[in-house]
């Protein structure tokens, strides 16, 4: 992986850009890139700020991305990146959003589908966490850890889960809990998920709901009856993902943090996780079609990433948004299921917390392309797409990035050494109302892997990190001098009209797995 650093020369980084077969040019903060080998290719934007580095990498991946086009109709026609912009494992930088007409690309979503972040706060302060916390500690490696969490479910609450998201999961339960959770308060999780907080009236996007369809999930998690025990769910995952204790550092947008129920000094849970296993099935199956469909005797594309148009197979792309759904749907609950056992077990050692969700939104989806939130109608996109009559053909596709509509809640997490931010959406149409989902990595897993165990925890940036982990290395794979520095990854989005801040946390402790 070549990084160039970025701009102390400009003209020499531009240069030795273009012998990696990019155009770029670098202006008020935005590289501007496009392959430099197709005369018609689109241009792609990142928002980047000066001194962050530039990863040649990510630039192809996003230059390939903005080129992908079916060749029976189907293209790219605007792709943009947002600051924590990164090189991808599969082929699609981190950050990168795509608007598309005529096709989806599901390589561009990836296998960690409806990865996404979930907030919230508790009428806890600092000390009163701090003087139980070995407690806490104790119950929560259990069940995040150890497997002590019951998450047992019954063959209909999993198909509901599947095909509804949360407000099946719910209902489902409501007429036979199971589990841990006959022990949670079943009225606020319900009054959670209908929700005030977004301009569509709710605590989760979306409602936590997409149209799913159980029969796509993997055959063993939907029995015909019976009970089930995934050992998926509610589980945090690896690589970036975490649980992490905060506290409500300062208040920004003193009414928009009174309408959500922040208030400075307030403990708060931050989430970040998303559909483990099911995702990597619905995927990679996914991938695996898209590739299949191409039409025989074309050269496959340089990317090696394939598209699905709706003029050549309206079926598989009406398919593959009912087969993401289904695993967005798990991921909405999967994320539930996660502050549910962190709260049930704060009310268990600390007495009566109401712990209220602040939001919940996702990263890693595909959805059509609309101004606002409030026309975000997803529940029948399936017969829309085969109805030859509809007008659904724009779709916008964010990898590691955030929607941010207008007066919609966004989180965004710092490292685990550094603050997060809650932020509201302002509905940039530049960036197809987007925004970071984080900070963005600097330094790979393979060179902390590789160089991490010799350095100390200051050049690490983990003095003072309290990090509950089982595995050393993921400590060091994730410490904060992995990740760029997140308080120059909100200056530039803010300044660019895409969020502005409401709150800013500060990490107390962090679960990784």
């Amino acid at each position: 992986m070549k990084v160039f650093m970025q701009p102390k020369n400009l003209q020499r980084l531009l240069r030795a850009l273009g012998r990696q077969g990019l155009d770029v040019n670098y202006q008020n903060s935005t590289y501007s890139v496009r392959l430099s080998n197709y005369s018609d290719a689109p241009v792609a934007e990142v928002l980047l700020p000066e001194g962050f580095p530039v990863e040649a990498k990510a630039l192809k991946q996003l230059a390939n991305l903005a080129n992908i086009r079916h060749p029976a109709g189907g293209c790219v026609c605007r792709a943009c990146a947002t600051p924590d912009f990164h090189p991808g494992d599969a082929g699609v930088a981190i950050g990168s959003v795509v608007e598309t007409v005529g096709q989806v690309i599901p390589a561009a979503v990836g296998s960690d589908i409806n990865c996404g972040m979930r907030l919230h706060v508790a009428d806890l302060t600092i000390d009163q966490f701090l003087a139980k916390r070995d407690r806490f500690l104790e119950l929560m490696k259990g069940d995040y850890f150890f497997g002590t969490r019951d998450v047992t479910m019954t063959a209909n609450t999993m198909q509901s889960l599947f095909q509804h998201g949360v407000p099946g999961w719910l209902d489902a339960m409501l007429d036979a809990p199971t589990g841990s959770f006959v022990k949670s308060d079943l009225l606020q999780l319900s009054q959670e998920c209908d929700g005030y907080a977004d301009a569509f009236g709710k605590r989760i996007f979306l409602g936590g709901s997409m149209a799913g369809n159980w029969q796509l999930a993997p055959e063993e998690l939907v029995p015909d009856a019976g009970m089930v025990r995934d050992g998926g769910l509610a589980t945090i995952g690896g690589g970036n993902h975490f649980v992490e204790m905060q506290r409500v550092d300062k208040i920004e947008n003193r009414a928009l943090a009174y309408a959500w129920g922040v208030r400075e000094g307030q403990l708060a849970f931050m989430i970040h996780s998303g559909s483990r296993n099911v995702g990597k099935y619905i995927g990679g199956m996914w991938r695996d079609k898209a590739k299949a469909a191409w039409q025989k005797g074309l050269k496959y594309p340089e990317s090696q990433i394939f598209p699905l148009s709706i003029y050549s197979h309206p079926e598989l792309v009406a398919g593959y948004l009912e087969a993401e759904a289904t695993a967005a749907n798990y991921a909405f609950v999967n994320r539930l299921l996660l502050a549910e056992l962190l709260r049930l077990r704060l009310r268990e050692v600390y007495g009566d917390v109401e712990a209220p969700l602040v939001y919940d939104l996702p990263h890693n989806i595909t959805l059509p392309q609309t101004e606002n939130v409030e026309t975000l109608h997803v529940t029948s996109l399936h017969s829309k797409i085969q109805n030859p009559k509809s007008k659904i053909d724009r779709w916008v596709t964010r990898k590691g990035a955030c929607p941010a509509y207008p007066e919609q809640p966004v989180i965004i997490p710092g490292s685990m050494g550094d603050y997060s931010y809650l932020m509201v959406g302002r509905g940039n149409p530049a960036y197809c109302h987007s925004a970071s989902h984080g900070a963005g990595r600097v330094r790979s897993r393979f060179d902390l892997n590789r160089r991490g165990a010799s350095e100390t925890e200051a050049e690490l940036g983990l003095t003072g990190v309290d990090c509950i982990t089982l595995r050393e290395e993921r400590r060091i794979e994730e410490a904060p001098a992995a990740y760029k520095p997140i308080q120059s990854v909100i200056d530039i989005q803010v300044a660019a009209g895409m969020v502005e801040v409401v709150a800013r946390l500060s990490p107390v402790l962090t679960f990784k797995a």
